[in-house]
C-alpha cells in the first residue's frame, strides 16, 4: 500500500471541522484500548479458580496485553500506511483474539489469545488515534485530547457491570465471544480517520509519475556515462548513499536523535518508573474487594465509580491544561498528578471496608484521569508535533518492559504475603518517586532552557553592532560609488590643491 498523506507533515491543522468527528472515533478506539485490559479483570478470579493458577500467573494476562498495547509497532505502521487502515486492522485483531480466547484450554493459550493478539489489536487502536488528533488540532489540542481520552472511563464504566452481567448469564467463555464482537466496533471508529490532506497526496503521486517519464528519456545518456572511468567513483558514492538511505528510513520511523533531547530523556525515565506501579492497582481492585468479602456486583461497581470520576477528570484536566496559566508549565502539572496518584495508593490500605474503598476509588479515578489526560500532551509539548510519532514509538519500547512487569510483581507480593496492602504500598511508593523525579528534573530543564535562551539573545546582541557597522560601510561605499561622476570636479580641485602644496614644500 502507498503511504497515506497523514503519515507526513502537513501545512497546518484545521483545529475543528472534521477533526471533531475524528475525536469521536478516537473516543471509541482509545476507550477500548485503555478500558478493556482493566474491565477484563472481572473474570480473573473465576479464571484463576478454573485453571488453578496463582495471582502472579493470572496477572500475566493483563501484563502481556498492556505491554503489547504499548509496543512500538503501531507508530511504525502509522508512519507507513496512515491511521485509518491501522485502526481497522486493530479492530479485526481484537475480535479474532477474544473469539479465540473463548476456546482456550490452558493459561498459556490465554496469554497468546488475550494477551498478545488482543493486545496487539488494542495497540493498533491506541497510538494512531492519539497521533491523528495531533494532526487535526494545535490550539485546541489539549481539549481534543481530553475529550478523546474520556473514552476510557466511559468504556470502563460500561464494561465493568456489563462483564459481570455477561459472566453471570453466559460464563467467561460466552462472555469472551460477545466481547470479541463488541470490539469489532473499533473498525467503524477507524473508518472515521480521514486523511487530512488527500488532495496533496494525489498531486504528489501525479508529479512522481511525470518525473518517471522524464527519467526514462535520460536512461540512454546514463548508460553512455557508465562506460567512463569515473564509474568506479560513482559506485562508491552510490554505496554511501544507500547506507545513508537506510539510516534515513530508520530515522523516519524511529528518530533516535531524540535521545539527545534533554526534555525527552527526562520524560522517558520518569514514565518508565511510573508504569511500574500504574496499572497493578486497577487490575487488582475488584479481586481485592472480593477477597475482603464484598459481593461481586459491588466489587465491579468500584470500577464504575472510578470510571465515572475519571470521565469528568479527563476533559476537565484538558481544559485546565489548556489555560494560559498552566500550559506554559504543563510538565509541573503532570508531575503533581503522578505524585497524587501514588499518594492515593499509599493510603489505600487504610480503607478496611466498602465505604473506604469507594472513597479510594473516587480519588484514584481523579488522579488516574489527570495522568492519562496529559500523558501524550506533555510529550508533544516537549518534542513537537513533527517528531511526536517517533517519540511515541521510542517511549513505548522503553515503557513496555515496566508495564509487563508491574502487575506480576504485584501478584507475587500478594502470593508471598497473602495480603494486598503490600502491592498498593509498592505501587504508591514507586509513583511518588516518579512524580518527585519529574518535578525536580523539569525544574532543572526549564532553568537550562532559560539560560540557553539568554545566551542566544546575548550572542544576537553581540553580533548586531558588527552587522550594523558592516552595513554602514557598505552603504557608504555604495553612496560614493553612485555619486562618483557628480563629484568628479571637486576631486580634481582637491588634487590641484595637493599639487600646489607639494610644490611649495619642495621649494
Amino acid at each position: 500500500m502507498p503511504p497515506h498523506s497523514d503519515a507526513g507533515p502537513v501545512a497546518g491543522p484545521p483545529d475543528g471541522g472534521w477533526g471533531w468527528v475524528v475525536v469521536f472515533g478516537a473516543f471509541i478506539s482509545i476507550g477500548f484500548a485503555y478500558a478493556f485490559p482493566k474491565g477484563i479483570a472481572i473474570f480473573y478470579k473465576e479464571i484463576q479458580d478454573f485453571f488453578d493458577t496463582s495471582y502472579s500467573e493470572i496477572a500475566w494476562v493483563s501484563s502481556i496485553m498492556l505491554a503489547t498495547t504499548y509496543g512500538p509497532i503501531s507508530s511504525i505502521l502509522v508512519n507507513r500506511y496512515g491511521s485509518r487502515p491501522v485502526v481497522i486492522l486493530g479492530g479485526l485483531l481484537c475480535g479474532i483474539g477474544m473469539v479465540s480466547a473463548a476456546f482456550c484450554t490452558s493459561i498459556i493459550q490465554l496469554y497468546i489469545c488475550v494477551g498478545f493478539i488482543t493486545g496487539l489489536g488494542l495497540a493498533l487502536n491506541l497510538q494512531p488515534s492519539v497521533i491523528i488528533i495531533g494532526r487535526y488540532f494545535l490550539k485546541r489540542r489539549p481539549i481534543a485530547n481530553g475529550l478523546a481520552m474520556a473514552g476510557s472511563p466511559v468504556m470502563l464504566c460500561t464494561l465493568a457491570p456489563l462483564n459481570q452481567f455477561l459472566f453471570d448469564n453466559y460464563g467467561w467463555r460466552g462472555s469472551f465471544l460477545i466481547l470479541g464482537a463488541i470490539l469489532l466496533h473499533c473498525c467503524v471508529a477507524g473508518a472515521l480517520f480521514r486523511p487530512i490532506s488527500a488532495d496533496k497526496a494525489s498531486v504528489k503521486t501525479q508529479s512522481i509519475e511525470e518525473g518517471k517519464e522524464v527519467l526514462k528519456e535520460e536512461v540512454t545518456k546514463d548508460v553512455i556515462e557508465m562506460n567512463s572511468p569515473t564509474n568506479v567513483r560513482m559506485e562508491t558514492k552510490t554505496e554511501e548513499e544507500e547506507e545513508r538511505d537506510c539510516c534515513e528510513k530508520v530515522n523516519k520511523y524511529l528518530d533516535f536523535s531524540l535521545f539527545k533531547h534533554r526534555g525527552f530523556l527526562i520524560y522517558l525515565i520518569g514514565n518508565v518508573l511510573m508504569f511500574l506501579g500504574f496499572f497493578a492497582p486497577i487490575v487488582f481492585l475488584a479481586p481485592y474487594a472480593k477477597h475482603i468479602g464484598i459481593d461481586e456486583y459491588s466489587a465491579a461497581f468500584l470500577l464504575s465509580i472510578l470510571a465515572i470520576v475519571d470521565m469528568v477528570a479527563r476533559p476537565t484536566t484538558g481544559i485546565i491544561a489548556n489555560s494560559k496559566w498552566v500550559r506554559p508549565r504543563i510538565q509541573y502539572f503532570f508531575s503533581f498528578s503522578i505524585a497524587f496518584n501514588g499518594t492515593c495508593h499509599l493510603l489505600c490500605p487504610l480503607a478496611s471496608g466498602y465505604t473506604g474503598l469507594v472513597i479510594y476509588s473516587v480519588f484514584f479515578g481523579l488522579a488516574f484521569g489527570m495522568v492519562c489526560a496529559m500523558l501524550f500532551e506533555t510529550l508533544m509539548d516537549l518534542v513537537g508535533a513533527s517528531r511526536f510519532t517517533s517519540a511515541v514509538g521510542l517511549v513505548t519500547i522503553a515503557e513496555c518492559c515496566t508495564i509487563l512487569l508491574g502487575p506480576p510483581i504485584g501478584g507475587t507480593l500478594i502470593d508471598t504475603f497473602g495480603d494486598y496492602k503490600y502491592m498498593f504500598i509498592k505501587c504508591g511508593a514507586v509513583m511518588v518517586l516518579a512524580g518527585t523525579f519529574l518535578f525536580i528534573m523539569n525544574y532543572y530543564n526549564y532553568r537550562m532552557l532559560a539560560k540557553e535562551e539568554k545566551k542566544r539573545k546575548a550572542k544576537e546582541e553581540d553580533t548586531k553592532p558588527v552587522r550594523t557597522e558592516n552595513e554602514g560601510r557598505n552603504n557608504w561605499n555604495k553612496e560614493h560609488v553612485q555619486d562618483g561622476p557628480e563629484l568628479e570636479p571637486l576631486r580634481e580641485e582637491q588634487e590641484g590643491l595637493k599639487k600646489e602644496a607639494n610644490g611649495t614644500n619642495e621649494v
